[in-house]
């Protein structure tokens, strides 16, 4: 019989860890690449991001209460669907998230140390996995210092833009990609909420804290519910105090725009406070994001569709090895692609694999839901359809990586015992 994940979280920690995955680096990333799809419909796509968010998290509580335990849609696809469902499931969170912890990295190395970017980002993959194969609990706690503080950074942004006058252009901090623009219309408010869900997609870290909560048949759902609502808040708040201190047009060319509205406001000095928000952002993101790497990893090496000794849990009571791996590979990708790249990346592998969940939480009896069907089938068509027009140099490049992830983890599964 495997070792099994102590159970030591209760709600608060799993809000704060669901907070701590969307509170990151998407909310000082994605609003210059949104901006630039939809146009003056940038809030529509915030608010179509989050209903997209929402469908999600009801199917995800759903089957997270009715398998509680770790890994996520991966079990949920494997249990509900089939097999190869769950491996595609498994794949898609893990090139997913470690894509988002790679993009994490690489702003906190841009932020902090801006003359060996990559030299930092390396550095804090290094000092988290550390901290996470240390235990959860350490994780929770450090969890709820970073969200505090990311917190305060944003309402600062958000009165800047809301009360502020900025006047003169300022510089990017932090360089990325900004798509090709669209004059806003269907398909760029979609291309905009895929961009956009990509900072809503934390709360998946809750639902892979299965075997880690006590009662998870309250916790996991009062957790998801919680996170989402309040960070949704944050989020409506943040972009409103964008298009009001920056306009439309300069915040589709911004690729730091919460640092240029601070900049350019009556008190440009607190700048630095954002810049350090930043660094903190990514930080909490990692914290979070790299654990449910490992916790996917954990499952799927459990029934042998990864390589066993992944499966070992160490004396503190985490899958140590499954820890150091993500953190390796997270570290190949923030060497290999740039911050935006990587948001790309992992934001259509993570719709992925939430269409994979819906369909799963599809497969429940009436008494296992507490949302109705049709939240499931608007989640499965919504994900389908942002992932597709996100740009199509990322979309490719997760296709292949799905395949090659899939068609890997099928033969180790046919290798087994």
């Amino acid at each position: 019989m495997s070792e099994s994940v102590q159970r030591r979280l209760g709600t608060a920690d799993a809000v704060v860890l669901g907070m701590a995955a969307m509170l990151g680096t998407g909310v000082f990333a994605v609003w210059g690449p949104a901006a630039a799809a939809a146009g003056p419909w940038m809030l529509v796509a915030v608010v179509l991001a989050a209903v997209v968010a929402a469908c999600n998290a009801a199917s995800t509580a759903d089957l997270a209460v009715a398998h509680p335990e770790s890994g996520g849609g991966y079990v949920y696809g494997r249990e509900r669907l089939a097999p190869g469902a769950g491996r595609l499931a498994g794949v898609a969170f893990l090139v997913g998230k470690t894509a988002s912890a790679a993009a994490a990295a690489g702003i906190f190395g841009t932020y902090v140390l801006p003359s060996a970017p990559g030299a930092a980002a390396v550095v804090v993959i290094l000092a988290v996995t550390a901290l996470n194969v240390t235990g959860v609990r350490w994780t929770a706690r450090g969890a709820y210092a970073l969200v505090g503080g990311t917190l305060a950074v944003l309402l600062l942004v958000v009165v800047s833009g809301l009360l502020g006058m900025p006047e003169e252009p300022a510089s990017a901090a932090v360089p990325t990609e900004v798509p090709d623009p669209v004059q806003g219309g269907p398909l760029g408010v979609l291309t905009a909420a895929g961009f956009v869900f990509f900072a809503f997609a934390g709360y998946a870290r809750i639902a892979t804290l299965g075997e880690e909560v006590r009662d998870p048949s309250r916790t996991l759902r009062r957790a998801i519910e919680i996170a989402l609502v309040t960070v949704f808040a944050v989020y409506l708040l943040v972009g409103v105090a964008l298009i009001v201190g920056l306009g439309i047009d300069r915040l589709a060319i911004e690729s730091a725009p919460l640092v240029a509205l601070v900049d350019a406001g009556p008190s440009p000095a607190l700048g630095v406070l954002v810049r350090v928000g930043a660094a903190v952002a990514a930080g909490s993101a990692l914290l979070s994001v790299l654990v449910g790497v490992s916790r996917t990893g954990l499952a799927m090496a459990r029934r042998g569709e990864l390589p066993t000794a992944l499966a070992v849990i160490g004396t503190r009571g985490t899958p140590w090895r499954a820890d150091l791996a993500g953190g390796a590979v997270a570290i190949v990708v923030a060497l290999t692609a740039g911050p935006a790249a990587a948001i790309a990346l992992s934001a259509c592998s993570v719709l992925v694999y939430y269409a994979v969940i819906n369909l799963a939480a599809l497969r429940l009896v009436p008494e296992q839901r507490r949302w109705p069907a049709w939240t499931s089938w608007a989640g499965f068509g919504l994900c389908l359809a942002l992932a597709a027009l996100l740009p199509i140099v990322q979309v490719a490049i997760t296709a292949l990586a799905l395949v090659a992830g899939w068609g890997l983890c099928t033969w180790l599964g046919r290798r087994s015992p």
